[in-house]
């Protein structure tokens, strides 16, 4: 790295958009690693994540947060405030859009976006759109009027055609990011990936298999506490999570006929962990009842959400 002559440069960007635009995705390719769960469901990731990319001349953190939505209850209103809290002190605000879904369901744009542009208004940062998922769009022809109407939407606004996905744009996107980051040395070793403890990445990596299982509503009302972390001398890691949920047939939804659900959701927890840790993992899970967690402010602030 190289930190003569004050050629080196050192801030945080901001990861902003509506659930599911691709903020997970593009902080995942940008590390070369998963750091944060990613699913096909909105609202996935709920707290606020931090990546760090260095390379010779720069160190960004990246801040990836929950989706900006107008869902009602206290949850919801928790993750709001965990998406705009990292939004003052950024150097830089990169807003995610769905280039897919506004190309398909263009009348869902103004609505999606709207929430966001009222949000940065007051923000003296500079701000750019990635309009992501280009990749998915097979009439290249509609992604003009969208960035037209994205032009107008954030008039002060660049507009970065992007593929989280593929790589597609990114070294754009960087180099551009790169230009508005203060010039100053690294603020973390150059080999560290994320501020996020380990036993938060665990219990989002078990969040995740029960986002791709459990269907409908029911992943909204599922929450994952790591309770045991031990490593013995022969470094095997013995993980006991305890997952959460509002109802008793919630309960039962996540265990499954004769177990079989949780089994699986525990194989496949494991083989993620095993790579995440580096060595053998032994976990066990537990499903208990807490009516109405997502409205207890208590509860939510004990895993890590609110202020």
């Amino acid at each position: 790295m190289d930190t003569s002559e004050g050629l080196y440069r050192c801030g945080t960007v901001v990861l902003l958009g509506p659930p599911n635009a691709g903020k997970s995705t593009l902080l995942n390719t940008f590390l070369g690693q998963k750091l944060a769960i990613v699913t096909p469901k909105p609202q996935t990731t709920r707290n606020q994540i931090t990546g760090i990319l260095t390379d010779d001349d720069s160190q960004i953190i990246f801040l990836d947060t929950p989706g900006v939505h107008r869902m009602r209850g206290r949850m919801n209103r928790f993750l709001l405030q965990s998406a705009w809290a990292g939004v003052e002190a950024a150097d830089c605000i990169v807003i995610m859009a769905d280039a897919d879904l506004y190309s398909r369901k263009p009348q869902l744009l103004a609505r999606e976006l709207d929430p966001i542009v009222k949000g940065v208004q007051r923000a003296h940062q500079p701000v750019y759109v990635a309009l992501n998922k280009i990749d998915l769009v097979r009439d290249k022809a509609a992604l003009l009027p969208l960035m037209q109407v994205l032009g107008e939407m954030w008039p002060e606004a660049g507009i970065l055609p992007i593929s989280a996905s593929k790589g597609k744009g990114l070294d754009e996107l960087l180099a551009t990011v790169k230009k508005h980051l203060p010039e100053g040395p690294p603020m973390f070793p150059e080999d560290q990936l994320s501020t996020v403890p380990l036993r938060f990445m665990a219990a989002e990596t078990i969040r995740e298999k029960l986002f791709m299982s459990l269907k409908q509503e029911l992943p909204y009302s599922t929450a994952v506490e790591i309770e045991q972390w031990d490593e013995d001398e022969n470094g095997l890691i013995r993980i006991g999570a305890l997952i959460w949920v509002a109802r008793d047939n919630h309960k039962a939804m996540v265990i499954g006929k004769g177990g079989q659900n949780l089994k699986e959701i525990g194989r496949a927890s494991r083989l993620e962990l095993k790579q995440l840790l580096g060595g053998k993992v032994h976990l066990e899970m537990w499903v208990k009842v807490r009516r109405d967690w997502t409205e207890d402010s208590n509860f939510l602030r004990t895993i890590g959400l609110g202020e």
